[in-house]
């Protein structure tokens, strides 16, 4: 939804962000380069575009060969600071996406947080020694220059329709683009048609040597409950109530996945990155318990690190396991890992 009331502001923003990314292009703002190979992923726009697993699918790709670490800001965290995630960290220390990552990866990678992505880097690549470091929601920070960068954006609300903050959604001009590349369009329906990939190919434009792929989101046949270490088929998903707790940024998708299996679902929605509070716990249970005998809570893998921490709810709590299918798979997974080989052998 644009905002045209706001569009005066967004010439003013534009302008700002323009000047900053001049400054970083000519050289009157230093820009750090690290010998280890660093992989930024990033967006131009806030929220929603499908992040969050893409780094989980490259930290998957990688670590098989890799020492691989990721480097985030830890966006919501209540602390300040260099940190490394581990069992005893929470969403609240280290940021809900950090948290997501340790739930799924455990020691097979390392996950750091630094709202100083260069010191960041520049601590986790002396103390860990990772072969390949993935700079997660990094696009706009310049102050890196990453070896590679992907950048996301969602097939519903695709960049180059969008425009800046505030007015529209971008953090800075479409034309960031070109830093990137790899563009991964995501989020798009199973089937998408030659004509319509050649159409939002024409409209991207990449530039020569950018690849452009699209993606969609895949889900488990399965929702889990790690508290009480159980699963549940989708397919069962039909015989109960179910309450939807979310605090991403779009929520539409996972909305629309339940509703295959059960058409009755009660929502909560939140802002993303929400903080919980135990006013929402208290909110979220009476909706809970106004449902059915057989009834559960749903929600995401990323909102699941918020809420754990409160065990009224964890007896009663599923989420719902995702992935990125990348269409070319093969292809995609290739040029990231022949990226990493050209730069051993440089």
């Amino acid at each position: 939804m644009k905002r045209w009331y706001l569009f005066p502001l967004s010439l003013l923003y534009g302008l700002g962000t323009g000047i900053r990314n001049a400054l970083y292009q000519v050289g009157l703002r230093r820009t750090t380069r690290f010998r280890t190979p660093i992989i930024c992923v990033g967006n131009l726009s806030v929220g929603g575009t499908g992040k969050s697993p893409l780094v989980m699918h490259l930290a998957a790709l990688l670590s098989k060969n890799y020492r691989t670490a990721v480097l985030s800001r830890g966006y919501g965290r209540y602390s300040k600071g260099y940190q490394v995630v581990n069992y005893s960290s929470t969403a609240r220390t280290v940021g809900d996406e950090a948290m997501q990552l340790f739930m799924r990866f455990k020691n097979r990678i390392v996950i750091a947080v630094c709202e100083d992505r260069v010191s960041g880097a520049r601590k986790l690549i002396s103390d860990m020694e990772p072969g390949v470091v993935l700079l997660d929601d990094a696009m706009q920070h310049r102050a890196i220059q990453p070896s590679f960068t992907i950048l996301t954006t969602s097939y519903q609300d695709p960049y180059y329709k969008d425009y800046l903050l505030p007015a529209g959604n971008l953090r800075e001009s479409r034309s960031g683009a070109a830093r990137a590349d790899v563009i991964l369009v995501t989020k798009c329906p199973e089937i998408l048609p030659e004509e319509e990939k050649k159409l939002i190919r024409s409209k991207i434009n990449p530039k020569p040597g950018q690849e452009v792929f699209f993606s969609s989101i895949g889900y488990e046949e399965f929702v889990i409950n790690p508290k009480t270490n159980s699963t549940l088929p989708d397919n069962n998903l039909a015989y109960y109530d179910i309450l939807l707790v979310t605090g991403i940024g779009d929520a539409a998708p996972l909305l629309q996945q339940i509703q295959k299996f059960q058409p009755r679902v009660q929502h909560l929605k939140y802002r993303d990155h929400h903080a919980y509070t135990q006013e929402d716990v208290q909110k979220i249970m009476a909706k809970f318990q106004s449902l059915g005998l057989y009834r559960l809570i749903l929600t995401t893998e990323k909102d699941y690190v918020r809420l754990q921490e409160y065990s009224q709810l964890t007896p009663h709590l599923f989420y719902w396991p995702i992935e990125t299918l990348v269409e070319h798979q093969h292809q995609f997974d290739q040029l990231i890992l022949s990226h990493l080989q050209n730069r051993r052998g440089s």
